[in-house]
């Protein structure tokens, strides 16, 4: 996989993954660059972010499964504290 995966998912659905056995994260209004060492699973509980990955804006919110590839770089702008569990290479 290369970039993004992004599919909406209920906290129901979520919870059958295990996401209550994964990290959590929270983070205020901000804005970053990001590089991601490890495939990283996330599932967003609250909040509202846009990742942009050249050029292209994903607008990230509560009820979504995201899958970031390793490797990869984007800007981050936390527009609504987002609280998020995540995992590594889950898939």
């Amino acid at each position: 996989m290369t970039g993004i995966k992004i599919e909406k998912l209920s906290f129901k659905e979520a919870k059958e993954l295990g996401i209550d056995s994964w990290n959590r994260w929270e983070c205020l209004p901000s804005s970053f660059e990001w590089e991601y060492p490890e495939e990283e699973t996330a599932y967003i509980f609250e909040g509202e972010v846009i990742v942009t990955i050249d050029n292209e804006a994903h607008h990230l919110h509560e009820n979504m499964l995201v899958t970031f590839s390793k490797g990869l770089k984007c800007h981050w702008e936390v527009k609504e504290k987002i609280v998020k569990a995540y995992t590594f290479n889950f898939y």
